[in-house]
């Protein structure tokens, strides 16, 4: 019985095998760290446009809740973007400038009965130069019983 031999192949020819497959298997690595970096950089920005939301939407209920305590002087509250605040609408808009930097704020009151007037905040902001503008709006009704 004759057996049947398989010709050997020289070694030379397998030196480097294990060095292309380590480099194969950085490049793979390398690609998978730089996707999960990049999630990790829109998850921040995200987190932060979610903040600065959370806190126009706290500014705005405060708002809501001081004019409707103050129904009788409720048309000093009115303020154009970059307007001249009045005396009862400037505590609130210096805190409101403070939580939420370079903050535009207006305050609209359209009359919609004699005894209803819808209120609109709008806050608007950019988070970093050279990004996109959020802007962020709140409506409401104050109703005066009479």
């Amino acid at each position: 019985m004759k057996t049947c031999r398989l010709p050997r192949r020289p070694a030379w020819r397998q030196r480097g095998v294990a060095m292309l497959e380590a480099m194969i298997a950085i490049v793979i690595l390398a690609i998978g760290l730089l996707g999960t970096v990049g999630l990790q950089a829109r998850s921040y920005s995200a987190l932060s446009d979610a903040s600065m939301r959370a806190e126009a939407t706290i500014a705005g209920e405060k708002l809501f809740g001081i004019m409707s305590n103050d129904l009788p002087n409720l048309g000093d509250y009115a303020l154009a973007e970059n307007g001249t605040p009045s005396g009862a609408i400037a505590p609130w808009l210096a805190e409101t400038k403070l939580q939420i930097p370079g903050a535009k704020v207006a305050v609209r009151l359209v009359t919609q009965s004699a005894t209803t007037t819808m209120v609109e905040i709008s806050i608007r902001w950019t988070r970093k130069t050279g990004g996109a503008e959020n802007r962020h709006v709140l409506t409401s009704y104050v109703a005066r019983v009479t």
